[in-house]
């Protein structure tokens, strides 16, 4: 599996930590940046690259690391065709998945800790989504709200 990750500086040594794990479980991971510690940087300048990426088949699944994962969540949900959360528990690591079809995991770095990441890391890319109709008439709405012109 292709994954994509992108941290701002609040979540950079998570993320260079987790794609290295990543790299070492057998995926191959694509990273969009942050490339070096800079604290002046700003979150959007990587995550939008992931998002578009994950929504245009790029890579399968992403991961988006800043300091709480709210920014990163926020931003990634602008492009159409991205479902990402933000994710503190197993359960929604998998039912995120199962029943939403999330393809973008965001994490806080200073929420929780890279044990307890990386664990929600593994449990969502295991995740599959099960079809079922009435997941798929869900996102079918969520997909038609996508498609509205805006102002």
């Amino acid at each position: 599996m292709r994954i994509g990750i992108a941290a701002d500086h609040g979540g950079f040594a998570m993320k260079e930590r987790m794609a290295a794990a990543l790299k070492c479980t057998g995926y191959e991971v694509i990273d969009f940046g942050a490339r070096v510690l800079d604290p002046a940087d700003d979150y959007p300048d990587f995550v939008i690259p992931l998002a578009k990426a994950v929504a245009g088949g790029g890579v399968e699944r992403g991961i988006a690391i800043c300091s709480s994962g709210v920014g990163a969540s926020i931003v990634a949900n602008k492009v159409e065709g991205v479902h990402a959360a933000l994710i503190h528990d197993d359960y929604s690591a998998h039912q995120g998945v199962e029943d939403d079809d999330m393809n973008i995991l965001c994490l806080g770095s200073l929420v929780v800790g890279y044990a307890q990441a990386w664990e929600l890391v593994k449990t969502f890319l295991a995740a599959r989504f099960s079809g079922e109709e009435r997941h798929c008439r869900r996102l079918a709405k969520v997909a038609a709200l996508e498609r509205e012109e805006r102002p």
